[in-house]
């Protein structure tokens, strides 16, 4: 196969993977969007951060996450604290709800990956892990950052 043909492939591929993934996030759980697994997520692991964080983190308007944590707010998976350091400034953390959401939405996502991956061999099970990981590691066009840090939150999607 050409560089190009491979290319349009592989774009092609990712495409029908960020739509079966979209789908599958609603569900594993109705109310919690992909975005909002991979928010939750992402404050789980940073211990809470600011929603400026989180939107030049993944690269999201700042709009798009503020709907977002909005929404986490309102059916209480997520609240805001003052930050110790600065008390003008408000820190998004998980709830205990917002905890146990997320760990169940992991497990159901790390089950149906172990389902669909069951009969890869490990050479090519570790093969693709060590491309994705490559892949999300590169910055993208225009981006100065290291990646979209998909690699740091098991069971996420890009």
């Amino acid at each position: 196969m050409h560089s190009a043909d491979a290319v349009e492939t592989i774009q092609r591929e990712m495409t029908v993977f960020a739509r079966r993934a979209r789908a599958a996030a609603g569900r594993m759980h109705p109310e919690l969007s992909l975005v909002s697994y991979t928010l939750l997520g992402h404050l789980e692991e940073s211990g809470g951060c600011r929603a400026t964080d989180l939107a030049v983190h993944y690269a999201l308007d700042k709009s798009t996450v503020s709907r977002q944590v909005t929404a986490l707010e309102r059916v209480g998976l997520v609240e805001r604290r003052p930050d110790p350091a600065d008390h003008r400034v408000q820190v998004l953390h998980l709830t205990g709800a917002g905890r146990r959401i997320l760990a169940q939405v992991t497990e159901s996502r790390r089950a149906a990956f172990r389902e669909r991956l069951a009969g890869w061999p490990a050479e090519d099970l570790s093969r693709f892990a060590d491309y994705l990981v490559r892949y999300n590691a590169s910055p993208g066009p225009g981006r100065q950052d290291q990646g979209s840090g998909g690699t740091r939150t098991p069971g996420t999607y890009g």
